[in-house]
C-alpha cells in the first residue's frame, strides 16, 4: 500500500501506484481541463505531484508542450538565475564486487583495467583539476569493503581537503558511493562532505534486481532506503537520480518523484540534487542492448517536467551528454554541469593513451576542456559559477531550502557566482574567455538589486584582481 511517510521501499514507491498513475496519466493526457489546472499550479510556484506532472509527461497535444518547456525556463530562471555550477567527477577506484549489468565494473568484467589511486596519486590529481580551475568535486567509487572500505573514503577526501596548489584548493566534496549504514554517513557527515549523491538506476523493483544479479547492490530495499539512512546520520543535502534506459522512463519519472516527496515528507528537506543519466557506451556495455532508450526529444521533455515539479532543486546534467544535448537543456531546469570529465581512474593528472586498457565507466561525449566550456556557457549568456558557499556557511538541509522555495538564494548565489567566475578568469582563463568573462561580469553587477550587494561585490571583484580569494555571502 502507497505511504509517501513510511520508511519502507515497497510503501513510498508503490508499484502499484505508479501503475494507476500511469493509467490516469494516460486517461488525461489529452483532457484540457485537467491539463490547465495542473499548468495553473504550476506556474503559482507549487510544484507538482507525481500523478500531476506524469500527467504533464503524457501529454502529446503540441501547444501545451510548449507551454511546459516555457514555464520551465520561466522557473529556472525564478529559482536559479542564469548561474550555471562547475564540477568534475574523480573516480577513485574502480574495484567493485557487485554484478551490474549495465556497469563495465562489475565484478565478472575481466578486461577493464582495475585501478586504485593512492594518496600521493589523489595529490596529483586534485592538483591537475584545481590547475584548470575546478572548486567543486564528486568522489566515485565501486563497492568493495575490502579495496573501499569507508576510511579510505575518508582519508581520500580529508586528502583532497588539504591539497592547496597556487591559488587552487577544492572547497566542496559531493560523495557518490554505494549505499551504507547510518554510523558510516555520519563518518562522512564528520568529514565535511558536500551532498550525497546515490543514483537508484531504476526504481522498477523485478527490474532492479535483474540488473543487480549479484552483490550487495541487489539488495532493492535496502539502496531505496539508503537517503533515509544519510538523513539519519545528519546529511542534509542527498542527491537523487535514475539512469534513463533501464526501464520504461514514465515508471522511472513517476517512481523519481515520488523519492522527493517521501524526502519532502518524513525530512522536511526534498532533494538537493536531481541527475538525469542516460545510458551510455562503455568497455563491455552496449546501451543498445536495453530496449528502453529515450530520444533527444523525451529527454528534454523529463528535465522541463523535473524543473517544473521540483522547482527547488538542483539538477545536474553530466559530459555523458554531447554539447548540442547540454545547450538543449539548459535553459529548461539544469543548474549544474561536469566539465572536462575524465570517468577514468585518475585520468587528470596522466591521462590515458588509446593504447591502454581503458578503466573508464563510460564514454564521454562532452570532451572540452573545461576553458572551452566556461567560453561556451558564456556565451549563451549564462555565468559560469565555482561557488561553493552555501555549503561552506552552512546554508544546507532546510535552511537552504527554505531561501530557494522563496526564490531569496539569488540574494546569494548571482554575486558569489561573479566572484568565482572572477577568480577563475584571473587564475586560469585563456585570452578570449578573460575578456568576454570580465565584459558579462560588468554587465551582471548592475542587475544586483541590493546597493550595498552590489557595492560589496564590486569591492571584492577588485581585491581578486589584487590578488586576494575566496569571498562570499
Amino acid at each position: 500500500m502507497y505511504n509517501v511517510s513510511s520508511l519502507k521501499a515497497e510503501e513510498f514507491i508503490s508499484d502499484e501506484e505508479i501503475r494507476e498513475t500511469l493509467a490516469y496519466a494516460d486517461a488525461n493526457k489529452e483532457n484540457l481541463e485537467v491539463i490547465d489546472q495542473i499548468l495553473h499550479k504550476a506556474k503559482e510556484r507549487k510544484g507538482l505531484t507525481h500523478r500531476e506532472a506524469s500527467v504533464l509527461l503524457a501529454c502529446e497535444l503540441p501547444e501545451k508542450v510548449n507551454e511546459i518547456f516555457a514555464l520551465a525556463e520561466q522557473l529556472k530562471k525564478d529559482y536559479y538565475g542564469n548561474r550555471i555550477v562547475l564540477f568534475a567527477p574523480l573516480y577513485l577506484s574502480n574495484y567493485c564486487v557487485n554484478g551490474c549489468v549495465y556497469c563495465p565494473y562489475h565484478a565478472k568484467n575481466k578486461h577493464i583495467a582495475r585501478k586504485k589511486l593512492t594518496q600521493e596519486e589523489i595529490i596529483k590529481e586534485v592538483t591537475a583539476l584545481q590547475d584548470m580551475g575546478h572548486k567543486r568535486l564528486a568522489i566515485e567509487a565501486g563497492e568493495d569493503p575490502v579495496n573501499n572500505p569507508i576510511d579510505y573514503i575518508l582519508e581520500c577526501i580529508h586528502t583532497i581537503y588539504s591539497i592547496k596548489h597556487k591559488n587552487g584548493a577544492i572547497r566542496r566534496v559531493n560523495v557518490n558511493i554505494a549505499a551504507t549504514t547510518v554510523e558510516n554517513y555520519r563518518k562522512l557527515k564528520e568529514a565535511e562532505i558536500g551532498t550525497y549523491i546515490l543514483f537508484q538506476e531504476t526504481y522498477h523493483r523485478e527490474s532492479y534486481e535483474k540488473l543487480h544479479p549479484t552483490g550487495p547492490k541487489h539488495d532493492y530495499a535496502y539502496h531505496t532506503e539508503a537517503m533515509d539512512r544519510a538523513m539519519e546520520g545528519g546529511i542534509d543535502d542527498v542527491g537523487l537520480g535514475v539512469l534513463f534506459g533501464l526501464e520504461l522512463y514514465r515508471y522511472e519519472f513517476a517512481g523519481l518523484l515520488m523519492h522527493a516527496e517521501h524526502l519532502e515528507a518524513v525530512h522536511g528537506v526534498g532533494p538537493h540534487t536531481i541527475s538525469v543519466p542516460r545510458i551510455k557506451h562503455a568497455d563491455d556495455i552496449d546501451p543498445s542492448a536495453f530496449d528502453n532508450s529515450i530520444s533527444d526529444d523525451i529527454f528534454a521533455k523529463i528535465c522541463a517536467l523535473i524543473r517544473i515539479a521540483v522547482p527547488y532543486t538542483g539538477m545536474i546534467i553530466s559530459t555523458r551528454e554531447s554539447q548540442e544535448v547540454r545547450e538543449r537543456v539548459l535553459p529548461l531546469g539544469v543548474s549544474q554541469i561536469s566539465g572536462a570529465s575524465k570517468t577514468s581512474v585518475g585520468g587528470y593528472a596522466e591521462p590515458e593513451t588509446p593504447e591502454e586498457v581503458t578503466s573508464a565507466q563510460f564514454d564521454v561525449s562532452d570532451q572540452r576542456t573545461l576553458d572551452e566550456v566556461v567560453n561556451w556557457l558564456i556565451k549563451l549568456g549564462y555565468i559560469p559559477s565555482f561557488c561553493t558557499a552555501c555549503y561552506r556557511e552552512g546554508r544546507t538541509g532546510d535552511r537552504f531550502m527554505a531561501l530557494c522555495k522563496n526564490m531569496q538564494i539569488l540574494n546569494c548565489c548571482h554575486p558569489n557566482a561573479l566572484m568565482t567566475l572572477k577568480e577563475y578568469l584571473e587564475d586560469y582563463a585563456g585570452d578570449e574567455t578573460r575578456k568576454i568573462g570580465m565584459e558579462l561580469i560588468e554587465q551582471e553587477l548592475k542587475k544586483i538589486p541590493n546597493p550595498k550587494v552590489k557595492r560589496i561585490a564590486a569591492e571584492h571583484i577588485h581585491d581578486i584582481a589584487e590578488g586576494k580569494r575566496d569571498f562570499r555571502f
